[in-house]
């Protein structure tokens, strides 16, 4: 089945694109930069700049860490606590769905790769690859581009977390901005969105057969016929071995001076 891996690229393309994808997406979930925070208060938070990811926040502060080191204090937090806002715990579940599914996708689109590469008679095998992978990397998009949305929301219109006084945050930043987090995630979902398409259009191409056959003693090579069945060859020999001396059979207006002279010439 070699002739089946020109019919690839694109898929191939669509591997590579769902696979740095989910790339982006695992560092977007592990990074703390969801949220930029500006503050006021640069007593504990020396930088004046906080980061707010979806699992903590850090920020530099020479009061919490020794002055010689250049170390993030960061203090974590989960689902079980009650200052944690909906869009930040719904995001810890959703990012990692996304990811599992993400990694389901690039199983199935391999598995249909390897069957393309390596040759295969199953070619219903191909398509159900394909179509899983690009179901899961569409259904892995829409699931990160829900928390990305949410968090990007909260951080346009400026809204606050009440953090507890042993995170020595404040409840509300003097501004904040989208953080790379959230950009990463908006770039993972795209390329996850892209390679399901490009799996799901895949489509087996159709075989056409070049032979030639020899034709039959008791076809003929002058007249065609037509049949319910198709175009059917009909002959007025009853063999090849009459070519040399063929009688042609038509309708049409008789010519007394043909036939005088073929008379003759017989």
């Amino acid at each position: 089945m070699s002739y089946l891996v020109n019919t690839a690229h694109l898929q191939l393309g669509g591997f590579a694109f769902a696979t740095t994808g989910w790339i982006l997406g695992c560092i977007a979930t592990g990074l703390v930069q969801w949220r930029v925070w500006y503050v006021t208060n640069t007593t504990v938070i020396t930088s004046g700049i906080a980061w707010v990811g979806i699992w903590r926040a850090c920020f530099f502060s020479h009061v919490l860490v020794s002055t010689n080191q250049r170390d993030m204090y960061c203090l974590e937090y989960s689902v079980t606590d009650s200052f944690v806002p909906r869009e930040i715990f719904v995001a810890q579940g959703l990012m990692l769905v996304a990811m599992i599914l993400g990694a389901m996708g690039k199983a199935a689109s391999a598995c249909g790769l390897g069957h393309i590469y390596q040759g295969t008679k199953h070619l219903h095998r191909i398509l159900l690859c394909f179509t899983l992978g690009g179901l899961f990397n569409i259904l892995a998009s829409i699931i990160i581009l829900i928390p990305v949305a949410w968090n990007m929301n909260s951080v346009v219109n400026n809204r606050s977390i009440y953090f507890p006084d042993s995170y020595y945050l404040p409840s509300a930043p003097q501004r904040q901005e989208v953080g790379a987090g959230i950009c990463l995630g908006i770039v993972s979902a795209i390329l996850f969105f892209y390679s399901g398409v490009v799996f799901l259009v895949y489509k087996i191409p159709q075989i056409y057969s070049n032979s030639v056959f020899p034709i039959s003693s008791n076809v003929s090579v002058f007249s065609d016929g037509m049949s319910s069945g198709g175009l059917e060859r009909t002959g007025s020999f009853s063999s090849l071995s009459s070519f040399g001396n063929p009688t042609l059979n038509g309708d049409g207006i008789s010519n007394e001076a043909f036939e005088g002279d073929t008379g003759e010439a017989l």
